[in-house]
């Protein structure tokens, strides 16, 4: 979601806050602005809209200081107006702010009752208020700081400057990530500092990064910081080094970040291939969940939201399959809302591309103590959930910027298929014969995966007719139909055309009521047991007029739909999963929507 960037540096960084903000712009925003330092007081410029607008109102207003925060906004309390866009400002502070302050309405009211006036929507004019008026009460800094955190509720991170202090950054999270960059410049050695929601917003100025934890706020200065816990005790945060090829966010030669990232599943997919399995051995590696006994496990809880969770749905068919334990899965935003009932030998997995979605990591930390263990399946091995969990597994991906899940997806898929043998492994149901067969059968994902994407042309077609219709009816059956369910999810994301996804056999039970002439059903035609069950299925489409295309191995011609590949009953899901990446791309590109950042979606949702 929202984007921060901050910098202390020792030239102009206006231009260097538009680059930061620039490699955030994949979590989805619809305003953007910054505020410069000019000698002692902060000059603020903001735009509706993306970032080339504020690029105009810079290049006019031409602020010119060394030290400054930007910020990309997502709109939640307020429209998507420049009014609303952050920084905001109130006596001697400038502020930005990701998250929800769930106290807001009455802190507004507070101070419109001393005569406030508001200039915006937002919660976060709010907090800057407050904070403004704690520090004109008081002569300590630090204090006023803490106690602004003190009176708030709800999740937030936060970078403010304060006129009359040129050099001065404060910085605070609860909730919502923050991450502390630390910086030197190469031609004399002088310090810089930075502070980014992502650390992908600092990829060109240091590979040196700490994570604030939750509660954490921070004094920044261009050569030192200074962090504090929850209670006030000042404390040390591990700085890490993240290579900077972990941060590459080029297109190359591809039209969008989604594209580059579907052709990218080969190179992916093998890579997480070789972290998971021992390919010679035929097994799955020691150091994998060691430390997850699932020998006395009596459930499994799945929990995530969104494209991981459907994910997940598909990992409790291999999991109850190969494992025999019974699986629940869960969206994260119901599940830690809702009564429930814990077994003593239950385990958690929690899944999120980002590590850093708010319900999931808000699910993680509410079930832990109700659990024997939790284990994470993340991309980002320093993103909160991996670090609330007891195991982290992490699916090697790299970046992902287009907003529609794609390599993380099939990365989430083949982790949560390594826990299912383990699983297997542990509870003595897979025999290492067994294993190593399946296994044999993972090794071809790679060049499986590079034939699917030679079928590219065959896709495009079928796109092309989907985007005539106003409705698009998705089936599968058994585990089908979670894929069917994701592509759903992927058609209407990205190309704005209504879709639903249903599992065939429930077809008669209402959604064939609204097949007709005008929407076109699209069948992921397994070729497993149930194939015979999915093909009548399609029969009583076809016999209602509707218009059936299917994707399968068993497509004879491309009047059926589209051929994939042979390959077997496990892989077909990686398969099917790259086909309807491509559909809905397709589908996208030829309706000419933002295929990389889809109007209203944010790539990490940090709030609820």
């Amino acid at each position: 979601m929202c984007g921060i960037v901050g910098i202390l540096g020792q030239s102009d960084v206006a231009n260097r806050l538009l680059e930061g903000l620039a490699r955030l712009e994949y979590r989805g925003y619809d305003s953007a602005g910054i505020g410069v330092m000019e000698r002692s007081r902060v000059k603020v410029l903001r735009a509706a809209g993306k970032l080339d607008n504020l690029r105009g109102e810079v290049h006019q207003g031409k602020p010119k200081g060394r030290v400054g925060i930007g910020h990309t906004r997502w709109a939640t309390h307020g429209a998507a107006t420049q009014g609303n866009a952050h920084p905001h400002r109130a006596g001697d502070v400038t502020l930005v702010h990701n998250g929800i302050i769930e106290n807001y309405i009455e802190l507004r009211q507070a101070l419109e009752a001393e005569g406030v006036a508001f200039t915006s929507e937002t919660d976060t004019e709010v907090l800057a208020h407050v904070l403004d008026r704690l520090v004109r009460s008081s002569d300590d800094l630090h204090a006023a700081c803490q106690a602004l955190l003190k009176r708030i509720r709800g999740s937030y991170a936060i970078a403010v400057l304060f006129d009359g202090h040129p050099d001065l950054m404060f910085v605070a999270r609860n909730g919502s990530p923050l991450a502390i960059g630390y910086g030197k410049l190469a031609n004399d050695g002088t310090a810089e500092m930075y502070v980014g929601s992502d650390a992908l917003a600092m990829t060109d100025w240091t590979t040196h990064v700490s994570y604030l934890e939750d509660g954490d706020w921070a004094f920044l200065r261009p050569d030192r910081v200074q962090i504090f816990d929850r209670s006030g005790v000042e404390v040390s945060r591990d700085i890490v080094t993240v290579p900077k090829d972990e941060w590459l966010v080029d297109k190359g030669p591809h039209e969008h970040f989604m594209l580059k990232e579907i052709y990218e599943q080969p190179d992916s997919l093998g890579r997480l291939l070789r972290h998971l399995f021992d390919l010679d051995g035929g097994k799955v590696k020691d150091d994998i969940a060691a430390n997850v006994d699932f020998s006395a496990a009596q459930r499994i809880v799945i929990v995530a939201c969104g494209t991981a969770h459907y994910a997940s749905h598909v990992a409790r068919y291999w999991i109850e399959d190969f494992a025999k334990v019974p699986v629940e899965i869960e969206i994260a935003s119901e599940y830690r809302y809702r009564p429930r009932v814990h077994g003593a030998n239950e385990i958690a997995i929690v899944v999120s591309q980002s590590g850093e979605t708010a319900d999931t990591l808000a699910a993680l930390k509410d079930v832990r103590e109700h659990v024997s263990a939790t284990l994470a399946v993340v991309n980002v091995p320093t993103s909160t959930i991996a670090r609330e969990a007891d195991t982290v597994l992490t699916i090697e991906a790299g970046p992902e910027i287009g907003v529609a899940s794609t390599k993380a997806f099939t990365g989430q898929v083949l982790a949560l298929l390594a826990l299912a043998l383990k699983a297997g492994c542990d509870r003595g149901v897979i025999s290492s014969e067994d294993l190593a067969a399946r296994i044999g059968e993972l090794v071809t994902l790679p060049r499986l995966i590079s034939e699917t994407l030679a079928v590219r042309d065959d896709i495009e077609r079928v796109a092309r007719h989907l985007i005539q219709s106003a409705h698009v009816l998705f089936l599968g059956r058994g585990i089908q139909y979670p894929i069917a369910l994701e592509a759903a999810l992927k058609f209407k994301e990205i190309t704005y055309v209504h879709a639903d996804g249903y599992a065939a056999g429930e077809l008669k039970h209402g959604p064939i009521a609204l097949v007709d002439q005008k929407m076109p059903v699209v069948v992921f035609d397994g070729a497993g047991a149930l194939s015979e069950k999915t093909a009548s299925n399609a029969a009583e489409v076809v016999a209602r007029g509707a218009c059936v295309i299917r994707i399968g191995t068993g497509v004879e011609s491309a009047d059926q739909g589209i051929r994939t590949p042979q390959c077997s009953d496990l892989v077909e899901p990686f398969v099917n999963a790259v086909v309807l990446q491509l559909l809905a791309y397709e589908a996208a590109r030829a309706k000419g929507t933002d295929v990389d950042q889809p109007r209203n979606l944010a790539k990490s949702v940090t709030v609820e």
